[in-house]
């Protein structure tokens, strides 16, 4: 985990949050806390740089999305997900031919779930990178066109949701549930913990 900045951040006994994500998914993970935010999507540029890994990418991006939400007395939480098969990143479905290339490259094989989270408070931000790989099972073409009549993976990295039908694939993983979602909520905390905020204390 990685920490910029060291100037003292403003008190947290009132402190508010803000997700900057649109993200559905993580909106519900992070309220499963119990803690109350407001949601403010970071508009950023996401292409890759040449030469980026998929963890120095998400992290990159994390960290912008992280800053470019203006609330500085606020704690702004961060996120940012791409699955990755053989070294690359395999983003959203331009549509469904693609989600069934996607799905078929993804079929019996094992891929990682990376996911970059940063949190600012005042001028300091703190960083850091989950990693979880996910086994999947072989995809019939049956059940393949069972699945991409559901409309479900067509606005998720990877094709799938693992929170949702998508699940019916994963034969195992190794890591953070909640981080294949999108939001690695234990990461979550502990940052937000060394910047001086107990979500689980709210």
């Amino acid at each position: 985990m990685t920490t910029s900045n060291t100037t003292a951040p403003p008190s947290q006994g009132a402190v508010s949050i803000v997700l900057a994500s649109g993200s559905p998914r993580r909106a519900e993970l992070l309220a499963s806390l119990g803690v109350t935010f407001d949601i403010r999507p970071a508009d950023v540029d996401e292409t890759p740089r040449p030469d980026e890994t998929p963890r120095d990418y998400v992290r990159r991006l994390a960290h912008t999305k992280a800053e470019a939400v203006g609330d500085v007395g606020s704690l702004v939480i961060a996120a940012d997900t791409t699955v990755v098969l053989g070294g690359a990143i395999i983003g959203k479905p331009v549509d469904r031919d693609d989600a069934r290339r996607i799905l078929r490259s993804l079929a019996g094989r094992t891929h990682t779930v990376h996911t970059g989270v940063a949190v600012r408070l005042g001028d300091r931000v703190a960083d850091d990178v989950v990693d979880t790989d996910v086994t999947f099972t072989p995809i019939a073409d049956a059940a393949l066109d069972w699945y991409l009549a559901t409309e479900e993976p067509y606005d998720k990295a990877g094709a799938y949701g693992m929170q949702g039908t998508g699940n019916v694939f994963v034969a195992s993983i190794h890591g953070s549930p909640s981080n294949v979602i999108g939001l690695p909520l234990a990461t979550v905390v502990a940052i937000a913990r060394g910047l001086g905020v107990d979500l689980l204390a709210r």
